[in-house]
């Protein structure tokens, strides 16, 4: 792959809990890092549910190595939010890694 083929800029932000003011929790989601990436579509496909049809689409997305990356964080790109649902790293190089992702609704 050529360095320039990452050429959209895509926001890792992860998952973090803060405290509401009635004593539970509410998921949030803070910036870790804002990196280059190249993105590709994989599959789309539409599900049925609760009598409305939703649109689910799978992405790959690579980014070079980061070690910190965590399936439970999700990935920002322009207004659209991305969750991960795997990582891979190619030929155990530590140069990229591989997301697969589902977009986020």
């Amino acid at each position: 792959m050529l360095i320039g083929e990452l050429n959209k800029r895509i926001t890792i932000q992860s998952k973090t809990m803060a405290s509401d003011s009635m004593g539970g929790y509410t998921e949030t989601y803070s910036d870790h890092a804002t990196v280059w990436a190249a993105i590709w579509p994989v599959s789309a496909k539409e599900m049925v549910q609760a009598n409305s049809t939703t649109m689910v689409v799978t992405h790959k997305i690579r980014i070079r190595y980061r070690g910190s990356l965590r399936s439970s964080w999700r990935i920002k790109f322009g207004n659209r939010y991305f969750a991960i649902v795997g990582m891979s790293n190619p030929n155990e190089k530590n140069e990229y890694l591989d997301l697969l992702v589902k977009e986020a609704s």
